[in-house]
């Protein structure tokens, strides 16, 4: 089981000069596509004027899923080398774009890679890379005698109770990180007629 993810704190802009073109790079936490299309959709409104607006994603827990995209630049020298700095960096639940204002030099294929490899690694440097610990949600379903029980190692291991319904057969749905599922897991083996209902893996 994953235990953490690293990601970016917080949106982040910088400004490459090179040979007379303006990268700007801007980096922002996102956590599913759309999120990342109102981004890129504001991204085109405040920069109209731009030649291209390049970027890459990529999200999920496991970084599963991911997007290069160069909008009309070489091919592979824009989207490709932003994705590269995600990857270098080791980060998902992020989204990366470089808007271009083409200022009259051709800088090649070399040129573009480096230059919006720069752009978005500064992005990135100037936002502040956090862990985030990854939590999931447990349902238990237990007789009401065994409550005191439930409840002391709930407690013990600092669990958030999401919801509780004490009836004849009680359950209770709370959320933990994932370090600690197992451990309490073995702690619960020893409570007699507790049945683990589901578990949920979130964010």
């Amino acid at each position: 089981m994953k235990f953490s993810y690293k990601s970016i704190a917080f949106e982040t802009e910088s400004l490459l000069k090179e040979k007379g073109s303006r990268f700007i790079g801007l980096a922002l936490p996102v956590y599913n596509e759309f999120e990342i299309k109102v981004a890129l959709s504001l991204f085109h409104k405040n920069h109209p004027n731009a030649t291209h607006i390049c970027y890459a994603y990529r999200i999920g827990v496991n970084q599963q899923f991911y997007r290069a995209f160069d909008d009309g630049e070489l091919s592979n020298t824009a989207g490709i080398p932003i994705l590269g700095q995600i990857q270098s960096f080791d980060l998902t639940n992020v989204l990366i774009a470089v808007i271009r204002y083409y200022g009259g030099t051709k800088l090649g294929a070399g040129g573009l890679i480096q230059a919006y490899r720069n752009a978005a690694k500064i992005a990135i440097e100037l936002s502040e890379i956090i862990e985030k610990e990854l939590v999931t949600d447990v349902e238990i379903n237990f007789p009401y005698e065994q409550m005191p029980s439930i409840m002391s190692i709930l407690k013990n291991h600092k669990t958030d109770i999401l919801s509780q319904d004490f009836n004849e057969v009680c359950k209770i749905v709370f959320r933990t990180e994932n370090s600690k599922v197992e451990i309490i897991k073995r702690f619960f083996e020893k409570i007699n007629e507790l049945t683990i209902e589901r578990e949920i893996i979130g964010k």
